[in-house]
């Protein structure tokens, strides 16, 4: 790795180190999940091919020095920040807990950490930057580092969705509105005759029952946002949070004839409370349910893999998934082409926020059931099994 020594015009007395030394930094960190801000770039590769290496060179110094000089004011003095020169990347590893005990920081925290430097290095630069950041078990680091780098800015990708899907909600929500509002008004208004009133009110009811769905998904969307500590609330059991997400999913089961199965250990706890893993599974349940097959089936398996992370399935006898979908059906308003009933498109991208909120992951693929398995990966809070 390149060293940034000649690089850095650094007078806020924070060590820049390069990528090789913040890797051994986070790596004397064993057994903690240490996220990682990540700010790139582009732009300087277009400034070296059309000015030239020296005036790229410029820009990149400058580009660094707002990265130092803000990282200074805004994170703790014991976090890593890195920066190999000729690259476009600039990195922090947030070592330092920010709250009381060994806790990481949360994703505000990052969030907000990230939008202060990016602010910064692009008020000085003039360029556009790509922000992100991930959440990495310190032990893991060995394997890809330039792939955890990437899911960075992918999730990035994926909050800066999140925040326009609120404008979008707010168009949308217009629109029903004034219908609404129009039908109502006539209503009042007008002498209509009973077939026109029956019409207008099966009308208004239709915008009423669409601004609901619109409504609840808002509601489980910015629920999200609240600035709560996973680990503040403490571990969540998953057996309660299984037997309540049956219960709850268990009226739309009987409406479709669908059979739920379940084949689960003793896994204890996972780095989610109660309620939240309740939430996760009710929202994966009744996707299998409303878009699987009439009269179908859906199975739940939990197991654990190894002593960090917890593996939950739900499988579906369904129409599946296709597979150039797999990843979009996650994004916020987005749903898969075979989907049979009415919905938001609000309900998967719920369940990778939280998923993802506590370091964990999820996917979906084909089942062996024949439709689609939703998997889950959820970091445990220590458990036997």
């Amino acid at each position: 790795m390149a060293s940034v020594t000649s690089l850095q015009p650094n007078k806020s007395g924070r060590e820049v180190c390069s990528v090789e030394q913040l890797t051994l930094r986070v790596k004397g960190e064993p057994g903690r999940d240490v996220p990682l801000l990540v700010i790139r770039t582009r732009q300087l590769e277009q400034v070296a091919w059309k000015r030239g290496r020296r005036a790229a060179r410029g820009i990149e110094r400058r580009c660094l020095r707002a990265f130092v000089e803000t990282a200074a004011r805004t994170l703790r003095s014991q976090d890593a920040v890195a920066h190999d020169g000729d690259s476009t990347d600039f990195l922090a590893a947030l070592v330092a807990p920010v709250r009381v005990g060994d806790a990481p920081p949360g994703s505000s925290d990052c969030r907000a950490a990230l939008a202060r430097l990016a602010i910064a290095m692009e008020a000085e630069t003039g360029l556009q930057f790509e922000t992100g950041w991930t959440t990495f078990a310190s032990s893991s680091i060995d394997f890809d580092f330039a792939r955890v780098v990437d899911e960075a800015l992918a999730r990035g990708v994926r909050e800066r969705a999140h925040l326009s899907f609120f404008a979008t909600l707010a168009h949308e929500l217009r629109t029903p509105l004034t219908s609404l509002r129009g039908y109502l008004e006539t209503l009042i208004e007008d002498d209509l005759d009973s077939d026109t009133t029956g019409r207008f009110l099966e009308t208004a009811r239709a915008e009423a029952l669409r601004m609901t769905r619109l409504l609840d998904g808002l509601f489980d969307v910015s629920s999200l946002e609240a600035r709560i500590s996973l680990e503040g609330e403490g571990a969540g059991d998953v057996q309660t949070a299984l037997a309540a997400a049956l219960n709850a999913v268990a009226p739309i089961a009987a409406a479709r004839r669908t059979v739920i199965s379940q084949f689960s250990c003793d896994v204890g706890s996972v780095l989610l409370g109660t309620d939240q893993m309740t939430q996760i599974l009710i929202n994966v349940l009744e996707n299998a349910i409303k878009h699987g097959s009439e009269a179908g089936r859906v199975c739940v398996s939990v197991e654990r893999e190894g002593n960090r992370q917890l593996q939950i399935c739900i499988d579906d006898n369904g129409p599946g998934v296709p597979e150039r979908e797999r990843s979009a059906i996650f994004a916020l308003a987005r749903r898969g082409s075979t989907a049979r009933a009415a919905g938001n498109g609000l309900g998967l991208a719920v369940v990778r926020l939280l998923v993802e909120r506590a370091g964990g992951g999820v996917d979906v693929e084909g089942s062996p059931l024949g439709g689609a398995r939703f998997r889950l990966r959820i970091p445990m809070g220590g458990a036997t099994c």
